[in-house]
């Protein structure tokens, strides 16, 4: 099967580039003797997180329960869930996965410790915990060196927990001073620091320039994407997702209609103009979405699309392709020689 024989729009991956991707941001790494626990959110399959396990990864990151469970069902044993885990039922969940495989999680609260503790107490079970601090993005986190003292003491006083380490996201000019004076203050009050854990693919070769690093999280590296390559973490010529998508009308000289809208691609902009790259008409700009069309001002571009042709688009956001599609196509050239199905497409609890 070639991806002529394809119906569109549909998410294809050059497997010779995610290969490479997978490969070089391991050897980064390795070079620099930080962990890599690359984040499974990105591509969602099972599949490409073992490629990156062989590769050498110490384990995945997940972000929900859902993403975790199929993760663990797919063959992978030691999984991060950096998030606020609440109420009985998800930590019943969580309970049931540590005793299948490695977990480790984070807390920004006593009342996230005091369910952890209360469940993994009672379990016999005991779980590694990692304090999340915030460096200025204002999602999660603990504030302050002293919260993240107070909270590392909670954890480490509690049943069934151990303090394992700091966490944030994304790393910045705050991120080490942060860890610095912080482990300075568990080490007066007897614990140490263990993992400390920074994510972010835009961040992710500048890994080695935050002293006290010992793990990191990537995600988007192994597609690649309009915001990465604006961020300059991935050249164009790495990227390997690719939507492919068919020109179904030119009503205008200059306006072509494609059949990826808002369901194939989501909305981000994350600061772009324009709503994808069209491989083969990068002068073209793709000015608005709707549910299921793609408008594509053709204007600028000395040569034009016409109706049944088809381009490729590289997305402005790849993590949200993997979660709106059922299916990737591995290929290499127009070969396609893997379709995989996006297991934990839809796990948002």
């Amino acid at each position: 099967m070639t991806i002529h024989d394809l119906e569109t729009p549909c998410a294809l991956v050059d497997l010779d580039r995610l290969e490479a991707n997978i490969l070089g941001l391991q050897a980064y790494f390795a070079g620099h003797g930080i962990a890599n626990r690359p984040h499974m959110k990105t591509h969602k399959v099972p599949e490409i997180a073992l490629m990156q396990m062989k590769a050498g990864a110490v384990g995945t990151t997940c972000q929900k329960l859902g993403e975790a469970e199929v993760m663990a069902d797919g063959g992978l044993e030691d999984i991060f869930l950096p998030y606020n885990l609440l109420g009985d039922t998800k930590l019943d969940r969580l309970v049931r996965l540590a005793r299948r495989v490695r977990m480790s999680v984070t807390a920004d609260s006593a009342v996230t410790v005091e369910g952890l503790s209360a469940a993994f107490g009672a379990a016999g079970l005991t779980l590694p915990v990692l304090v999340e601090f915030d460096t200025g993005i204002g999602r999660c986190g603990v504030q302050t060196p002293a919260e993240a003292l107070a909270l590392a003491r909670t954890i480490a006083s509690s049943r069934g927990l151990v303090f394992a380490g700091l966490m944030t996201y994304p790393h910045n000019d705050r991120t080490v001073p942060f860890v610095e004076e912080t482990s300075a203050l568990l080490t007066r009050a007897g614990l140490s620091v263990g993992t400390v854990s920074l994510g972010g693919t835009s961040g992710m070769r500048q890994a080695h320039t935050r002293k006290g690093v010992t793990e990191y999280r990537a995600g988007m590296y192994v597609f690649g994407d309009r915001s990465s390559i604006a961020a300059g973490a991935t050249p164009l010529e790495t990227c390997a997702l690719t939507i492919l998508t068919t020109v179904v009308s030119r009503p205008t000289p200059d306006r072509g209609i494609l059949d990826a809208g808002s369901k194939t691609l989501s909305s981000d902009l994350l600061g772009l103009e324009g709503h994808g790259l069209v491989v083969e008409y990068p002068e073209a700009r793709i000015e608005k979405l709707t549910e299921e069309h793609g408008h594509g001002d053709f204007g600028p571009c000395a040569r034009k699309p016409a109706v049944g042709d088809r381009v490729r688009l590289i997305p402005n956001h790849c993590c949200q392709i993997a979660n709106l599609l059922g299916k990737l196509y591995g290929v290499r050239g127009e070969e396609v020689r893997i379709v995989w199905p996006v297991l934990a497409r839809g796990k948002v609890a």
